[in-house]
């Protein structure tokens, strides 16, 4: 067991009175009951409804386009085409960023010359209805002209092959060299080596993009849009040539992100709509239009070749990486170089040599989504270590064991690892809870599998992110927290009231927050990244904390005290086991604002900060901390059909402090069945950049009939850098989930499919390749 040390934020042995309790969200009763608003619940009088017109080739040339008969046609309000537009390119930074130098992404608005994938925007139509905007989009003439496209991510490095991005193709290239990597291999007793592919994934969110936007009376440009940051108001604003300050961002409780919603969707296209008619304009997509307006999970080739000494230890590691961009880079330069970061997961390689590259395609876009490479790069180290254990004839859980990394060991670019490991006890938990093997009879045959992952969280250290916080008392006794936070659905906004509420000592139910809003919240940043809790969590923390310090004051005044020896609870404030010295809360509120002193604080909380790192070899610190966990699974594969079902399914972590353990749960179960899905059935199939699986009756989600019961079990090192030593979870619970079902069906059929996700087809074709 790794020793918790001095980088936790508190002792072990603290009690919470709210924290680490699974309490009810503030947001599960207008949920249960129907009354939660989600963006596309709003609308406005005299409203237009938008439609888009998407190119249907994955590569053109734009030769003619008339939308004539588009505006005649009685009803339509306005269409807009690149001729229309005064910026042809919108331009977005890295999510978190406001200050420094930014890495600027930009892609064009509509299409102005070149289609570069199949379902680019060609123009924008609002109507007085639907249908009329419908009707109008089949009226728009257009010629697109096929061009040589690309759609392979090593025909696009060939010499001569179409140039879909910069020079070369290649959006983004990153190194990383630890030690001697040949005398590495040299000294290894065996050498494995394998290549595994992963596919385009679809987020697949409940809710679909939707945006709704209308100019007020003080020509402001107002946007209600279901998005993970409220931010992009700034990177509207540029491409209207208007004010920052002319326009409000009003997120609303998502349906669903999963990283699908931190690009620009809707809010521009309403917003260029809004400011042309003077009119509200709603626009909501299709689940159709959804498949083809958002990026997708990157599409990962991953090599590895590494060595072995007799006893298992890793001498040498070489891993090449590739990723499929797609034609615009969004945000491949962040998923690539997480995964370089993650490359080697969690064990000791000294003598390590990575190389990854994003390479562009006409295929769809890729972007932002759970896990953000490093899920990836689990899926391929985690495999590696099944393989070398066969290989070895050593078990698999002890191969792990021997290479696990400790506290103060070095990741694969060479930053030190300052908070708990705790991989081998989320690895022993996880294989324990599976319990006694089951057996199966005749075609059905059983296996198990493990994985172990690590995954960073919070943005980039040399983005110096940062995140706001307010908090407020009323004389009542309640508390008010603003916060620019989006709800992505699991749970932020509650978090925050929970914090808040175990600070100041008072129910959850007491505390009102108001959150994502450019205009009346401070601005806390993208929820994204498993940065939500991280940041904006400590900047209400902080906030709460100047408050109660205040109150404490004022209180040990009162009592003829010292203020270290007050404490809050039950919105009653009181001297430390003298049960007779207490207020009320509000009370004490009442003679704070008698005597002038402040009852709001706002707070801003920023994370570690460092300055960019050599991009030609990665070496330093790229995340500021890692969250360590495992999953174990067990399968069923009938060998006459193909089919997998997933019979057990357990996700340990070390999640640092719970602040809700029901929400932590609740994270790590949803993670589970979107990894199952990920490992056996979904996938987006382009054939010559043309999508073929263009809907949900052709991908293949999991449903609760494909889920079995998932146990999740929360450790807490308390060691994180996040409120009360709290460590990210959203993203991490996803991370081992793929690989480990990978394992198990490896473990069942005695044979490997290499390529995700693992269809009977594919498991059919490997066991009659074995025999």
């Amino acid at each position: 067991m790794n020793k918790v040390d001095d980088f936790a934020q508190t002792e072990r042995n603290v009690n919470f009175r709210q924290l680490g309790n699974p309490l009810p969200r503030i947001d599960s009763p207008g949920k249960v009951f129907g009354e939660t608003l989600y963006a596309g619940d709003y609308s406005m009088a005299n409203m237009l409804h938008a439609k888009i017109l998407r190119s249907p080739l994955p590569s053109a040339c734009l030769k003619s386009l008339d939308v004539s008969k588009a505006r005649a046609l009685e009803g339509v309000a306005c269409v807009l085409t690149f001729k229309d537009l005064k910026k042809k390119t919108i331009v977005t930074g890295l999510p978190g960023l406001s200050g420094s130098r930014p890495e600027i992404i930009d892609h064009q608005v509509l299409v102005d010359e070149i289609a570069r994938y199949q379902g680019e925007p060609i123009a924008l139509i609002a109507a007085e209805t639907l249908e009329i905007a419908e009707r109008a989009c089949a009226l728009i003439e257009f010629d697109l002209e096929p061009l040589p496209g690309v759609y392979d991510v090593f025909e696009a490095q060939k010499p001569g092959a179409p140039i879909v991005y910069g020079e070369d193709n290649i959006v983004a290239e990153y190194k990383a060299r630890k030690g001697d990597v040949e005398a590495g291999f040299l000294q290894a007793d065996t050498i494995v080596e394998n290549t595994f592919t992963t596919q385009f994934v679809e987020h697949a969110f409940l809710e679909p993009e939707i945006g709704l936007a209308w100019v007020d009376d003080q020509g402001v440009v107002n946007i209600r849009t279901s998005t993970q940051r409220i931010e992009h108001f700034r990177s509207v604003a540029a491409a209207l040539d208007i004010p920052h300050s002319k326009v409000r961002f009003r997120g609303a409780m998502l349906g669903g992100g999963f990283g699908g919603k931190c690009e620009i969707t809707t809010e521009l296209f309403v917003a260029l709509l809004a400011t042309t008619t003077k009119r509200p304009v709603r626009l909501c997509y299709t689940r159709e239009e959804s498949f083809y307006g958002h990026g997708k999970r990157h599409p990962f080739v991953i090599t590895h070749k590494t060595g072995f000494d007799r006893d298992g230890k890793i001498t040498a590691a070489k891993i090449d990486i590739t990723s499929e961009s797609g034609p615009y880079a969004f945000m491949s330069h962040s998923v690539l170089l997480s995964a370089l970061e993650a490359g080697a997961g969690p064990y000791r390689v000294g003598n390590l040599h990575i190389d990854a590259r994003s390479i562009a395609t006409n295929n769809m876009y890729t972007s932002a989504f759970r896990g953000f490479g490093a899920t990836q790069a689990c899926i391929a180290y985690e495999q590696q270590m099944d393989e070398a254990a066969r290989v070895l004839g050593i078990d698999p859980l002890e191969l792990r064991r021997i290479n696990f990394m400790n506290t103060g060991d070095t990741n694969a670019v060479g930053a030190t690892i300052k908070s708990a490991v705790w991989s081998e006890q989320c690895m022993s938990k996880a294989w324990a809870a599976l319990g006694d093997p089951l057996q199966g009879e005749g075609p059905i045959k059983h296996g198990r599998g493990v994985a172990a992952s690590l995954q960073g969280y919070g943005r980039l250290v040399w983005t110096h992110d940062t995140a706001e916080g307010w908090v407020g008392l009323e004389l009542d006794g309640t508390v008010v927290v603003r916060s620019g936070i989006t709800d992505v659905g699991s749970g932020q906004v509650s978090a925050l009231a929970q914090i808040a509420g175990e600070i100041l000592g008072v129910d959850m139910q007491t505390i009102s927050v108001y959150n994502s809003d450019t205009s009346t919240t401070p601005l806390a940043g993208i929820t994204a990244a498993s940065r939500g809790l991280y940041m904006s969590g400590n900047a209400v923390r902080l906030a709460a904390e100047a408050i109660r310090d205040r109150l404490a004051t004022r209180a040990a005044q009162a009592f003829g005290v010292k203020p270290t020896d007050i404490d809050f609870a039950g919105s009653n404030v009181f001297v430390i086991d003298h049960a007779d010295k207490s207020i009320p809360l509000a009370k004490l509120i009442s003679l704070c604002a008698y005597d002038g002193v402040h009852l709001s604080e706002l707070a801003i909380f920023r994370a570690p900060f460092g300055d960019v790192i050599d991009m030609d070899i990665v070496k330093g610190q790229v995340h500021p901390d890692f969250t360590f966990g495992a999953h174990a699974i067990e399968v069923a594969v009938d060998t006459d059909t193909g089919e997998v079902s997933i019979l057990k399914s357990i996700g340990v972590h070390d999640v640092g402090q719970a602040i809700n353990a029901q929400a932590v749960e609740g994270q790590i179960e949803g993670c589970a069945a979107q990894g199952h899905g990920y490992a056996l059935c979904e996938e987006l199939i382009y054939e010559e950049g043309c999508l073929v699986t263009p809907s949900l009756s052709e991908y293949l989600c999991p449903t609760a009939m494909d889920c079995p019961e998932i146990q999740s079990i929360i450790l807490e090192s308390r060691s994180g850098l996040g409120p009360f030593g709290a460590k990210a979870i959203g993203e991490a619970g996803l991370a081992p989930v793929a690989s480990a079902v990978a394992n198990a069906v490896a473990n069942a059929i005695g044979v490997r499919v290499h390529d995700f996700p693992l269809t009977p087809e594919k498991i059919l074709a490997a066991i009659n390749e074995s025999a």
